[in-house]
């Protein structure tokens, strides 16, 4: 990437690969459904790895193949498998896995594909809270269907410096008052990377709250929660000291329950 190259930065809540009906998707299916948003940054949020439920699929290498990247890290949040019966536990510490790292077994998290060369990796844990989310499930003893509550998991934020931008991709909690306390923290982590800042993710807050509170710019305002018809901006794209090439829109993909969102980018001087 040189100086002023325009990038396409997007996100994508993948639900870990599930579709519009709530069944899982094949590799294939994801591949496509992926690959049509051509970006060359993108951002993904509940992300399976070795999941008995998904296939056992790695479905941040499947999205990196489907982008034509070799430059993807995938970071667990969770050991186990998340859901309403609690079988998991935190992934303390938090590592970022790259291609061809050993998969210790089933993992959940998020992932950060790039198509331009990486330049170098970090990550923050932004730990979890205490709220617990009503979600009705089939209990897996009788088959029926019931509430449940379901406990926050643990948070974290991934970040790839580029020449001339750093892209910065996270999922915050569910629980409002945490996800602010989340999103505070990573307002004070961004502000000693190397920029131009793009922060991209599901950061379960509505609307311009996350960019006021970054002090950064919005680069789509657009509902993208539920996907098939959204009513709430959950999702989004945030740009700190980077450069809007163009208007960013939100876009129905036959994967996940948002609507992804890509924006295009422009870079600034060298990050290094």
């Amino acid at each position: 990437m040189t100086d002023g190259a325009v990038l396409q930065v997007g996100t994508l809540n993948l639900a870990s690969g599930r579709g519009p009906t709530g069944a899982v998707l094949t590799a294939e299916r994801i591949a496509a459904s992926v690959a049509s948003l051509d970006v060359d940054v993108l951002a993904v949020q509940e992300v399976d790895a070795g999941q008995p439920r998904s296939g056992s699929t790695d479905q941040a290498a499947v999205v990196a193949a489907a982008l034509g990247s070799t430059g993807w890290r995938f970071v667990a949040t969770v050991a186990g498998t998340p859901g309403p019966v609690r079988s998991w536990s935190p992934e303390d510490p938090p590592v970022a896995r790259g291609p061809g790292a050993e998969l210790p077994g089933p993992r959940y998290g998020i992932a950060l594909v790039s198509r331009r060369p990486v330049l170098e990796w970090s990550v923050l844990p932004l730990g979890g809270g205490r709220a617990r989310l009503p979600v009705k499930a089939p209990d897996p003893r009788s088959g029926r269907l019931r509430w449940w509550w379901v406990p926050d998991e643990p948070r974290v934020a991934v970040a790839a410096r580029l020449e001339g931008l750093t892209v910065v991709g996270t999922h915050l909690s569910f629980s409002p008052p945490t996800a602010l306390r989340q999103l505070r923290a990573l307002r004070r982590w961004i502000s000693a990377l190397p920029g131009p800042v793009v922060l991209a993710g599901d950061l379960n807050l509505p609307g311009a709250l996350p960019a006021r509170v970054l002090g950064g710019v919005p680069l789509v305002r657009a509902a993208t929660f539920p996907g098939a018809d959204p009513r709430l901006q959950l999702d989004h794209l945030v740009a700190l000291g980077a450069e809007p090439a163009g208007p960013g829109r939100a876009i129905a993909v036959d994967v996940g329950d948002h609507r992804a969102l890509v924006a295009p980018v422009r870079g600034g001087e060298s990050s290094a």
